[in-house]
């Protein structure tokens, strides 16, 4: 926890940094735009180009399947590259010595953990899969819980995008919350599973290590992000048409308070005072729970996209602040379903332990989201 706080003010306070990340920013625009020309290019006005008609309303115009999705097939095919060439690996390699360093979380749990700040859950646990299978009981949970916390640089690109209008340094927000979420998701799966986190050294391999040139690591990344791109579409037509089922059951009950139940509005009951403890006006606390319960329920993009929605004004920029770090991970059902499935498929002997973990990793994700959110809000 104490190297949280350190992180946050290095990140946060320390001007040649907050210049560095607000370059991030930059970068992350012309991703997009680069994104742009492509979708646009293939889709036409459906990809974000000019549109045949005038468009009355504006705010309708950005399709999320062929302006924000693609997103993830560029920065997939820009990562395979970046680790061919080696330079992904050593930033990682930076990451794990500090952990080692600072918290004594050594060998193959420390490289997934740094992994985690960059790559998905189940990319993570890929670096070291020769490991998995001997790997404490403690690690295998630690190593759950960071996925669980923590958000891929494929989805960060995606996420800072959509962000942009309501927070002027997204990019660099979301940055910070990732790095800093994986010291306190440390923290809270030791309290939660005590046990063993070092080990010897563990070479590391990135993704696309069986490619020959730089051209197919771009082919593979491109690949690999593909299956990406449908699995979050699919994950988010199924989970949205499965909670507004469960919505359209709870409407039939009688209103509380004037207002018709719903999943994420008992939720959001539940996690205001949550949002109250990590720094958000009680008067926006209710909002900012329900935006917590939609995290956790579908997942993080729904909830950053209902967040962007909101009429402006509706949250202080503090809040907006604090939010955009406490929803920051890939703590909720759908990615639950996911790491189970990687999981179980890399290390099947270890099947049952792996589902045994879920929920309780699902949890400790989502405490030390908030807890990187109430660190937001001290220093935000």
């Amino acid at each position: 926890m104490a190297l949280q706080v350190v992180l946050a003010l290095l990140l946060l306070r320390v001007p040649p940094v907050t210049v560095a990340l607000s370059w991030l920013n930059k970068a992350v625009e012309a991703v997009r735009q680069a994104t742009l020309a492509g979708t646009s290019f293939v889709f036409g006005y459906l990809g974000g180009g000019p549109t045949p008609f005038e468009a009355t309303a504006p705010q309708n115009v950005f399709i999320l399947a062929t302006q924000g999705l693609p997103l993830i097939l560029i920065v997939s095919a820009l990562s395979a590259l970046l680790f061919y060439w080696r330079i992904l690996p050593k930033i990682v390699q930076g990451f794990a010595w500090l952990l080692e360093r600072t918290i004594g979380l050594g060998g193959a749990v420390g490289v997934a953990s740094s992994a985690n700040v960059f790559v998905g859950m189940i990319e993570a646990p890929l670096l070291i899969r020769p490991y998995l299978r001997d790997l404490s009981h403690a690690g295998l949970f630690l190593v759950m819980t960071v996925g669980m916390a923590t958000i891929a640089g494929n989805m960060f690109v995606l996420y800072a995008a959509i962000l942009s209008p309501v927070l002027a340094d997204a990019a660099g927000t979301l940055m910070t919350a990732s790095v800093i979420s994986a010291p306190a998701s440390v923290a809270i799966a030791a309290l939660m599973v005590p046990g063993d986190y070092t080990g010897d050294a563990v070479e590391q391999h990135g993704p696309d290590e069986d490619a020959t040139s730089a051209a197919e690591a771009l082919v593979n990344g491109t690949l690999n992000g593909l299956r990406v791109v449908v699995a979050v579409a699919a994950l988010l037509i199924v989970a949205v048409a499965l909670v507004h089922l469960v919505n359209m059951g709870l409407g039939l009950l009688p209103e509380i308070g004037g207002f018709k139940l719903s999943l994420q509005r008992m939720l959001g009951w539940l996690l205001a005072p949550v949002a109250w403890l990590i720094g958000i006006p009680w008067t926006e606390a209710g909002l900012a729970g329900e935006l917590m319960g939609t995290k956790i329920v579908l997942n993080e993009l729904v909830a950053y996209l209902s967040m962007a929605e909101l009429p402006e004004g509706a949250l202080s920029p503090r809040s907006d602040v604090i939010l955009t770090y406490a929803l920051c991970g890939f703590a909720n059902l759908g990615s639950l379903g996911i790491m189970l499935g990687g999981l179980a498929t890399m290390v099947p002997e270890r099947r049952a332990e792996i589902v045994a973990l879920g929920p309780k990793a699902l949890i400790a994700g989502t405490i030390a989201c908030f807890m990187t959110g109430a660190m937001a809000g001290l220093f935000a």
